[in-house]
C-alpha cells in the first residue's frame, strides 16, 4: 500500500517545493561535511580517505533518521506508518519532476524560442548550453530523461521494493553524494571518488533492468518507437559512455527512436570527445523530447508493476 500511494504521488504531484525534501537534507549534510573533510592542499590518498569518512557519515545518518522516523511512527499507529513509509516513497522518486523540467524545454523550443530552450536545458544538464543549436538543446534533453529514468526513478523503486524507504534513502544518499562530490575535476577527483565508485555498483544492476523494461516498453508504444532497433543499438552502444550504466537507457531510447545522441559536448568550456550512442537514422527534433518522456513514464509503471508483485512475493503474501 505504501509503494504503490508513494509511486501514485510521485505521478500526480512531482516534487515539493521548498527545503522539506530529504535530498535538501542529505545535500546540505553532504555540504557540510565537504567543508570540514575537503583540504585541497591534502595528498591524493588523504582526501581518497576523507572521502570514505564522508560517505560513511552520510550514509550512516540517512538510515538511522528514516529508520527512527519509520519506527516511531508505526509506534503511533500502524496507518500513520504507512502514511509515512508512502511519503517517503514519494520523495525517492522522480517521475513528473523529470517530465515537467523537460518538457519545459520542449515549450520553450516550441513556443517560445532557442535561448529560452537554451535557459531551460541548462537546469536539467552540466554541460555548456550557450552555444547549442536546437538539435543540441532538443538531444540533450533527450539524453537526461533517457538516463535518469534508470537513477531517478527505476533504480530507487527497485531498492524500495527490496528494503522499503530505509533502503531507498540509502539510495538517494549515495545517488546524491555522486551528483555533487563524484566529478573527475581536479577538485573533487580523489575526494570524491568513494562516492562516484559506489554509484557506479549501486546502479549496475537497476541501470540493466531499467534498459530491459524500456525495450518492453517500445512493444505498447506505436510506431514511433522501434523496438528491433533498440535492442539493436542496446547491444552495440550500451557501453559509449565513461560510465558503466548511463548508456544502457540511452542507447535503448537512440534506438527506439531512431536518432543519435551523445557524442563530443563542451563541460566548462573545455570540449570533451565523447562516442555517439545511436545511429542517424534522422534527424532529432523538438517532439523527441515528448516521445522519449512518453517512454520514460511506460517504463516507469511497468516497473512499478513488476515491483508491486514483488513486495507481495517478499512479504508471503503469494
Amino acid at each position: 500500500m505504501a509503494f504503490i500511494t508513494g509511486y501514485v504521488l510521485d505521478l500526480l504531484l512531482g516534487d515539493p517545493f521548498g527545503g522539506f525534501h530529504p535530498v535538501v537534507w542529505i545535500g546540505k549534510l553532504i555540504s557540510f561535511l565537504t567543508d570540514k573533510l575537503l583540504n585541497e592542499n591534502d595528498s591524493p590518498d588523504k582526501k581518497r580517505i576523507n572521502g570514505i569518512t564522508l560517505v560513511s557519515i552520510v550514509i550512516t545518518i540517512s538510515v538511522l533518521c528514516t529508520g527512527i522516523i519509520i519506527v516511531a511512527a508505526y509506534k503511533i499507529n500502524p496507518y500513520f506508518g504507512i502514511c509515512i513509509e508512502a511519503f517517503i516513497t514519494y520523495q525517492c522518486l522522480a517521475t513528473k519532476s523529470l517530465y515537467i523540467e523537460s518538457m519545459k524545454v520542449y515549450y520553450a523550443l516550441k513556443d517560445t524560442s532557442l535561448e529560452a530552450g537554451r535557459a531551460a536545458v541548462s537546469m536539467i544538464v552540466g554541460r555548456d548550453t550557450a552555444s547549442l543549436d536546437e538539435a543540441g538543446v532538443t538531444k540533450a534533453a533527450v539524453e537526461t530523461v533517457a538516463e535518469n529514468t534508470s537513477d531517478g526513478i527505476i533504480a530507487p523503486m527497485i531498492y524500495l521494493a527490496i528494503g522499503g524507504p530505509i533502503l531507498g534513502i540509502c539510495y538517494k544518499a549515495i545517488n546524491t553524494m555522486d551528483s555533487m562530490i563524484g566529478y573527475k575535476s581536479d577538485k573533487y577527483l580523489d575526494f570524491g571518488r568513494a562516492a562516484a565508485k559506489l554509484d557506479d555498483v549501486v546502479n549496475f544492476i537497476p541501470a540493466r533492468i531499467s534498459a530491459f523494461l524500456m525495450i518492453v516498453a517500445t512493444l505498447f508504444l506505436g510506431r514511433d518507437y522501434n523496438t528491433v532497433n533498440a535492442i539493436y543499438i542496446f547491444r552495440r552502444d550500451r557501453f559509449n559512455h565513461p560510465s558503466p550504466n548511463s548508456a544502457q537507457t540511452e542507447s535503448v531510447c537512440a534506438g527506439a527512436l531512431g536518432v543519435q545522441l551523445a557524442g563530443p559536448a563542451s563541460y566548462f568550456g573545455k570540449l570533451k570527445e565523447k562516442p555517439f550512442i545511436g545511429d542517424m537514422l534522422r534527424k532529432i527534433e523538438v517532439k523527441d523530447i515528448k516521445r522519449a518522456n512518453v517512454l520514460m513514464i511506460s517504463t516507469s509503471i511497468l516497473c512499478a508493476l513488476i515491483c508491486s508483485i514483488l513486495i507481495f512475493v517478499l512479504e508471503g503474501r503469494f
